[in-house]
């Protein structure tokens, strides 16, 4: 998933920065609310995960803020605040779920999967198109039988893909969906992640469903079943 990570401490924003990416999300990790709010203008998160006390904008008001405009992405609050008025205050702001500080980062990670699966295309830990189906817990592929171990990054790309079935999708909508706000990736780094996804998918039998879409970026086209 897309993640907007918004806590001041840096202490406390890089490791769960990096536990979030090796788990196979993409994210954006801010330290104010001015600069998350402007992040909120610009892109299309999955989830949320926001310090309640934030300098300038706290993350309550960035949640009120966020739901005022209609978003519907699952919210995560962090907070020190552990009193049932606070906890009512954040789920009455908008949002779905809450960790009281310190953070367990396994716990951390079993919230985040459990607010994945509100997405319509999730079946328990698992992003299924027609047979194939992406594994959130291993970050593995699997269509009739065979298994394939992917990347951090494959497996953005798979994710992403998978979420945007039959979609052309341009080179920069990749990039902005795979790499973290102020990342400036390689000018070929969208054209080599390609290759090596299709390399993967060509060992399940499905390395023709990545198509390029002549001056336009890639679309994943899955056969309906009666095609397969």
């Amino acid at each position: 998933m897309l993640i907007l990570l918004v806590e001041d401490d840096p202490a406390q924003l890089e490791p769960l920065r990096a536990a979030l990416s090796k788990a196979g999300h993409v994210v954006d990790a801010i330290e104010d609310g001015d600069t998350a709010q402007w992040l909120l203008s610009q892109k299309d998160y999955d989830l949320l995960i926001l310090d309640w006390m934030l300098p300038h904008v706290s993350g309550v008001q960035l949640c009120q803020e966020y739901r005022q405009a209609g978003k519907t992405s699952p919210v995560l609050m962090l907070t020190a605040k552990d009193t049932t008025p606070d906890k009512v205050t954040g789920l009455d702001a908008g949002a779905d779920d809450y960790l009281v500080k310190p953070i367990d980062v396994m716990e951390l990670l079993a919230r985040v999967r459990a607010l994945a699966r509100r997405s319509p295309f999730w079946q328990g830990d698992t992003l299924s198109l027609e047979d194939l189906h992406l594994n959130l817990n291993n970050l593995t592929i699997e269509r009739d039988r065979v298994t394939v171990q992917l990347s951090g990054r494959e497996f953005q790309l798979m994710e992403y893909l998978m979420r945007h079935p039959r979609q052309v999708l341009s080179h920069n909508q990749i990039e902005q969906a795979l790499w973290g706000w102020g990342a400036e990736p390689e000018s070929n780094a969208v054209t080599t992640l390609v290759r090596r996804l299709r390399q993967r998918l060509q060992t399940v039998g499905a390395k023709d469903w990545l198509e390029n879409v002549y001056g336009m970026g890639y679309r994943f086209d899955v056969p309906t079943k009666s095609e397969l």
